[in-house]
């Protein structure tokens, strides 16, 4: 058994993404790796509203343990519920693809 995991954190805007590669020591949490990653300093944005994380698509809570090759995933708050702008574009005769 290693000392040491690898993992990756990443988080968005439209406009800006950004993915930090950590070592972090063996039984680190996901809350250990956002903090280690300094990554909700960088889109202080996002850490105003309801930050939820995730690994690998799947949510999960600050204290679920990482193993190497994680991914954790910073999920911002929505501007919009898809639905909403779905029937908001539909109103229009449009769809999410452009067309």
């Amino acid at each position: 058994m290693t000392d040491t995991i690898s993992v990756e954190v990443v988080a968005g805007l439209p406009e800006r993404q950004i993915l930090v590669e950590l070592e972090l020591p063996s039984g680190a949490s996901v809350g250990d790796a956002i903090e280690r990653s300094r990554i909700l300093r960088r889109f202080p944005a996002i850490s105003r509203g309801d930050v939820r994380f995730g690994v690998w698509g799947k949510v999960v809570a600050t204290d679920h343990i990482l193993k190497t090759g994680d991914r954790v995933e910073v999920y911002r708050p929505l501007a919009i519920d898809p639905r909403e702008a779905r029937r908001k574009l539909a109103r229009v005769g449009k769809t999410m693809r452009g067309s």
